[in-house]
């Protein structure tokens, strides 16, 4: 038995800016994500990708969300950023992720987009890691229009008890119940993380991918409230 607290991983995804990236690292984030889907309204180029990438200190992990891309450009993007991991979130097959990754060059998390309300029964998150083996991690996140960062939350009871994968939490996550979902999480999987993008962004309809800094802090905060009572309990 480890006397270790567990240790939750955090990203912060949908970075634009420099400040906001630092933000995140300071705060104590495992991983940044920057949106390379050019109809989100967070998207960047590659190109600045790795500007912001180049900031990043050592055991911060890069993560370059793609949806349906070319598998030549994903693999062009990820070669600009070193150490990058690959998040794949359209309706990509296994051959799709691995041809998109360079065949095992790069690592890759592939979404599974989960349906809000009842729905979500009916999701064999079981099967869909297993038909997904390749990836490092499946990312959980609500099914809505489009493809991520809709701030909807699905509900985190309805999946399966056991997962033999590593996950990442997502979709709807705030510093007021980051903590609900890794309790109600944690016990279901290999190991579990959390991906937040709206949940740490300024209040406002036009600051999509303008992150808050007090937000940042408080979701790292409560990530880590929520690892202590874990241990404690």
């Amino acid at each position: 038995m480890s006397l270790l607290p567990p240790r939750t991983r955090i990203k912060i995804c949908g970075l634009t800016r420099e400040a906001d990236l630092d933000a995140a690292v300071e705060a104590g984030a495992d991983a940044v994500g920057f949106v390379l889907y050019p109809k989100s309204p967070r998207a960047i180029a590659p190109e600045r990708a790795a500007v912001l990438a180049a900031r990043l200190p050592p055991f911060v992990t890069p993560v370059l969300l793609f949806v349906d891309a070319q598998p030549a450009e994903a693999i062009a993007a990820l070669a600009r950023v070193p150490g990058a991991i690959a998040q794949f979130h359209g309706d990509e097959t296994p051959a799709d992720c691995l041809a998109a990754s360079g065949n095992g060059r790069f690592r890759f998390m592939r979404a599974a987009r989960i349906p809000l309300g009842e729905a979500g029964a009916h999701f064999d998150l079981v099967k869909y890691a297993s038909d997904f083996s390749n990836a490092q991690a499946i990312l959980l996140d609500a099914h809505v229009d489009g493809y991520g960062g809709g701030g909807k939350a699905f509900d985190w009871s309805l999946l399966p008890p056991a997962v033999d994968a590593h996950l990442v939490l997502s979709g709807g996550l705030t510093p007021a119940n980051v903590g609900d979902g890794i309790r109600t999480l944690r016990t279901r999987c290999k190991t579990l993380s959390v991906d937040v993008s709206s949940g740490v962004e300024i209040d406002g309809p036009g600051n999509k991918g303008l992150k808050d800094a007090g937000k940042i802090r408080q979701f790292v905060a409560a990530v880590r409230a929520a690892d202590a009572s874990s241990f404690s309990s």
